[in-house]
């Protein structure tokens, strides 16, 4: 049975292994990488677990253009198949560009619906936190999100073009 946690060191080889999987690039979503993390050496893994703490407590300063995030990893027997992250509030660029929710499932674990899983606690999370709607924005072609996306409540907004292509818009009530 598979567990969402917060990012953890102790999982430091099961996330490389995942990492891995995926291939070169920043393409996991919901796990907050920037091409400026160093994640390979223990110190680099260490410091970026730490951003992502230090993001979602609303104690501690953020960079400019961050917005407060909860990081989940979803884990089963110590083995990282996703992440999934939460932003507590959209700034213009989350508007148009990414909404409030990202994920993402290795390879290997997609087929599980472990993305509908995860999405389903992590937006019990964003009524915790009073949001009433959240938006959720996917690729334009990747249809697998956008099914998880609609089992899940979305309501299409839209096809709108983005720094990133083409992408589907999403609303969740709450």
């Amino acid at each position: 049975m598979p567990d969402l946690i917060a990012p953890t060191v102790r999982l430091h080889a099961a996330w490389l292994e995942a990492h891995d999987e995926w291939g070169p690039g920043l393409h996991e979503d919901g796990f907050g990488l920037r091409s400026t993390d160093e994640v390979r050496s223990s110190e680099g893994f260490a410091a970026w677990v730490t951003r992502l703490a230090d993001q979602s407590d609303p104690a501690k300063p953020l960079e400019a253009a961050r917005v407060p995030c909860t990081y989940r990893w979803i884990v089963e027997d110590d083995r990282v198949l996703g992440g999934i992250a939460l932003r507590h509030e959209l700034n213009d660029y989350l508007l148009r560009v990414a909404g409030h929710v990202g994920y993402g499932i290795r390879p290997s674990a997609r087929g599980r619906a472990l993305a509908t899983w995860a999405l389903g606690r992590m937006l019990a999370q964003a009524r915790a936190l009073g949001l009433g709607r959240v938006l959720l924005v996917c690729e334009a072609g990747n249809v697998s999100s956008s099914r998880t996306i609609e089992r899940c409540g979305g309501v299409l907004e839209g096809i709108l073009g983005t720094d990133l292509g083409p992408a589907r818009r999403y609303w969740i009530t709450l």
